[in-house]
């Protein structure tokens, strides 16, 4: 039936003829083509498909499928259809046509013009169906795609320019990931112009470089037969060639600290930096598979001892201020001992700090520092700010205390605080160069684009002040020339500290080893999970890294 109507105008008008934009339009008393067009296009723009199938004359029943096939085999991005012309209508039939704008992947846009004959069916004009409404040249049993040419992958590279994934280090290789077909959901979320089995980037720079990797697709819009044999090629673009990430691992260090951890009875962990730079040097990990170096969470136990002693030094104490080192101090409540209840009488805060008097920090922090002030200092260290590496990484956590009890706890690593090889290497780095810098797996500029992707910024370098860089250098070497680790083999000039980390419950819990520490132009962090005493367990490891470089 003829669609009815409410006229502002008891008058029936036969026609009027509107002119403009190209375009010839007949508005008549029923519907009009050009209204009928231009909503038909506006639903094609907006993927409408059930709006279209309403507005078409006998459609086929896979209508709809067909044109989001259409849309999906094309990777269109966006697609914009609009009117270009309509003609006069003749016995109930009108024709028309109409421009095409299809964006594809890389914003390659495909312009086509289209035919767009119509029909008057009970006063509504309805598009007539052809396969050709598509696309002029289109048959019955055929479909149109963006057929894609990868070019090669552009390689993730060590410092010294060898392709990262290829190198020996089973945790070099981690570190630049593996690239394999993607799922139909992975390619979802990566967007045009992948689509289910592409190569793309699994895990590790890979992943997170995926589109600098990989570059941009070669595309050719083909006609192509059910079967998806092309028939004929309607528009070629040209692709671009994958731009390399190159990394700051050292492949002599990356070796060097891969077989220092190998020999660990436990998992282990070691990551290298250059103080001067923040650059990543080295990450291994043993056994593989898991990322404990950058993303492990641990209690950093007397490791920690760095950012107090810092505090305390920027409070007015000097190496040389005496300071008690009982063999068992309370604090509300809470009795605090060192390692086999050792007693240092009163001693140099350098001595306690080389022998990792437990009591004294707990008790100087309650007294001296106050929990604001810590917080603040150890924030100068990058705790509780975001490391951006080029990769994924935890950040060093010192959360609020509920009391004293629990802050004199943190201020030896233990309680709350939790931190990873990684950020551990960067307080090592600090101390050594006296200035904390957000360690980066690659170039600046690369790094900060993966930060503003999720909305953060590395954090700029902090300068220590200098009584506490000067202070440090007093009291770290002390731990490797008369403290925990002085029979350890370390190379002459080696400063460090030890930890011994307490995890879990009992009266005797198990403890992580620990040693952090500098070299020259190299700092490093070493982990030993279960390992017991950082002496025993890690600081071997990191002499052995040492000795090799």
């Amino acid at each position: 039936m003829r669609r009815s109507r409410v006229l502002a105008v008891a008058a029936v008008v036969a026609a009027v003829v509107i002119v403009g934009a190209g375009a010839v339009w007949f508005l008549r008393d029923g519907d009009d083509p050009g209204d009928a067009a231009k909503r038909y296009l506006a639903a094609w723009s907006g993927g409408d498909f059930a709006a279209m199938k309403a507005l078409t004359d006998a459609p086929p029943a896979d209508f709809e499928t067909r044109f989001k096939q259409m849309r999906d085999d094309l990777g269109a991005v966006r697609q914009r259809y609009t009117v270009a012309s309509v003609g006069r209508p003749e016995d109930g039939r009108v024709g028309g046509a109409y421009s095409a704008e299809v964006t594809l992947a890389g914003d390659r846009v495909w312009k086509y013009s289209g035919s767009l004959p119509m029909v008057d069916k009970d006063g509504d004009w309805l598009v007539r169906w052809s396969p050709q409404v598509m696309y002029p040249q289109l048959k019955e049993g055929q479909r149109l795609r963006a057929a894609r040419a990868w070019s090669d992958r552009a390689p993730v590279l060590a410092a010294d320019g060898s392709d990262l994934s290829s190198s020996p280090s089973g945790s070099a290789r981690q570190l630049a990931g593996q690239v394999g077909p993607v799922s139909a959901e992975a390619a979802g979320k990566l967007g045009a112009p992948y689509r289910k089995g592409d190569p793309a980037g699994a895990d590790g720079l890979q992943q997170q470089y995926e589109r600098r990797l990989s570059g941009k697709p070669a595309l050719a819009v083909q006609i192509t037969d059910a079967e998806g044999t092309p028939v004929k090629t309607l528009q070629r673009f040209g692709g671009g060639a994958g731009k390399p990430v190159k990394t700051t691992i050292d492949p002599k260090a990356q070796a060097a600290a891969g077989q220092a951890v190998a020999g660990a009875a436990k998992p282990a962990s070691m990551v290298a930096l250059r103080p001067s730079t923040g650059e990543i040097l080295a990450v291994a990990n043993q056994p593989g598979g898991y990322n404990r170096a950058l993303m492990g969470r641990y209690p950093p136990g007397s490791t920690f001892k760095v950012v107090t002693a810092a505090a305390l030094v920027a409070g007015g104490m000097a190496p040389t201020t005496d300071v008690a080192c009982p063999a068992t101090t309370a604090v509300g409540g809470r009795s605090f001992h060192n390692y086999k209840h050792e007693d240092f009488g009163t001693v140099p805060l350098r001595e306690a700090f080389a022998h990792s008097c437990n009591t004294t920090f707990a008790r100087l922090a309650v007294d001296k520092l106050g929990e604001k002030r810590l917080a603040q200092v150890a924030s100068q260290f990058g705790f509780n700010a975001p490391i951006i590496a080029g990769l994924p990484a935890v950040r060093a956590a010192f959360p609020a205390n509920k009391d004293d009890t629990s802050f004199a706890a943190a201020s030896f690593g233990q309680g709350e605080v939790l931190t990873s090889p990684l950020n551990m290497a960067s307080v090592a780095a600090a101390a050594a160069d006296g200035t904390w810098r957000s360690p980066r797996l690659v170039d600046a500029s690369l790094a900060a684009q993966a930060a503003d992707a999720g909305g953060r910024k590395p954090e700029p370098p902090k300068r220590l002040e200098p009584a506490v860089e000067k202070a440090l250098h007093a009291l770290m070497p002390a731990v490797v020339s008369e403290g925990t680790a002085s029979g350890v083999d370390f190379p002459a000039g080696t400063a460090g500290k030890t930890g011994t980390a307490e995890f879990g419950g009992g009266d005797n819990p198990p403890t992580h080893a620990w040693f952090i520490g500098y070299h020259e132009d190299v700092a490093f962090a070493v982990i030993v999970e279960g390992g017991g005493t950082g002496a025993e367990a890690a600081a071997p490891i990191a002499a052995k890294f040492l000795r090799a470089l």
